[in-house]
Order: structure tokens, then C-alpha cells, then sequence
């Protein structure tokens, strides 16, 4: 987790780096460390949100499509289809179903890590979505069936000519995104921006 937090750059006091570029004040200090509370709670909030929008989607599919026929939202370019998928996201991998266990269990503990020293907006949405996808698919490997570890994810949103997903895929996918673009720019977690 270290080596994460190395490659993404992020120092481990921000308040002393700004202080050697032009001598922080207490007062900044006291500014810096709310900021990055706020921040801390915008990654939370987005996370809840993620969270609580996959699982009540996961619920009513249960509840209401599965061993239904699909039902076509857009014609049949896209369905709402139920499906139990052991794998990872898009279907990939269906064996090693622990393993994506693991890894999302990793992201959520490399994400409250990098929480401490969160001072930039993007990144906490990015990082909340991370968060908010990983702990809802972790939620189905625990506790569906066939067993705690090795529980199928609900996926439900089948494209035409693509693999079925969920919610959580798609949060975890878009902060993917986000964090990609945002390292492109050169904007790190503490909010430092690299001209290279």
C-alpha cells in the first residue's frame, strides 16, 4: 500500500510542503486540515451514494427480474436482464472469483489510506466512487450464495453486443476513468499539480 501511495505521489505531511514553498502559517495549517476534512467527507458521501444505489438495484432485481424474462429498456440495444456472475466486472475471470475478493477488499483499505491525505475535490469523487463500487460488489461476495468469498455478483445491465453489469462496475469504472484524467493532468490526491 505504501508503493501505492509512492506512485501516486501523495506526500505524507502536505502542510510541510507548503510550508517550504512560502512559510505556512498555524492559521493555513487550520485551513488545510478543514479543507481536507471536507474532502474526506465529499469521498464518503459519493461512497454512500455508490453504495446505496448498487445495493437497492441489486435488491429489486432480485426481488423482481430474476428468473424473469429481460425486459428492453431501449428496444434490444439495452435490457435490464438478471444474471449471477462469479467473476470479475464484465464477466471476466469466473474462476478466480476469491481472488476478485481479495483485490476489492485491497482497493477499499489503499482508498481509506489515501483518505488521510485527500485535498483535492476530483479526487475524492473518483476515490468515493472507487470506494462505493468496490464495497458493492464485495457486499454480494460475502453474502450471496454460493458462499461467503465466493459469492456471485448481481449483474443486471445488459447492452446490446456487451457484457451485463451493475452499478458498482460502473461507479468503479467511472472513478477508473477519473483517476486516469486527473493523472494525465498532473493533479495529485493533496492537491499538488506536476508540470511535466
Amino acid at each position: 500500500m505504501a508503493e501505492a501511495e509512492r506512485i501516486i505521489g501523495t506526500p505524507d505531511n502536505p502542510e510541510a510542503e507548503h510550508a517550504d514553498e512560502g512559510g505556512s502559517t498555524a492559521a493555513d495549517a487550520a485551513v488545510n486540515a478543514g479543507t481536507g476534512k471536507r474532502k474526506i467527507l465529499v469521498l464518503i458521501g459519493v461512497a454512500v451514494v455508490a453504495y446505496l444505489l448498487d445495493l437497492v438495484s441489486k435488491l429489486i432485481v432480485v426481488a423482481k427480474l430474476e428468473h424473469q424474462p429481460p425486459i428492453d429498456i431501449i428496444g434490444d440495444w439495452l435490457q435490464f436482464r438478471a444474471l449471477r456472475n462469479p467473476g470479475a466486472a464484465f464477466g471476466f475471470g469466473e474462476a478466480f472469483t476469491v481472488i476478485f475478493t481479495i483485490i476489492a477488499a485491497g482497493v477499499i483499505v489503499v482508498v481509506i489510506r489515501l483518505a488521510r491525505k485527500l485535498y483535492s475535490l476530483p479526487w475524492a469523487i473518483a476515490l468515493g466512487l472507487l470506494l462505493g463500487g468496490a464495497l458493492g460488489n464485495l457486499t454480494d461476495r460475502i453474502f450471496r450464495a454460493p458462499g461467503v468469498f465466493e459469492g456471485a455478483v448481481v449483474d443486471f445491465i445488459a447492452p446490446k453486443h456487451f457484457a451485463v453489469f451493475n452499478l458498482a462496475d460502473s461507479a468503479i469504472v467511472c472513478g477508473g476513468i477519473l483517476i486516469v484524467i486527473l493523472s494525465f493532468k498532473g493533479l495529485d490526491p493533496d492537491g499538488t499539480v506536476h508540470k511535466d
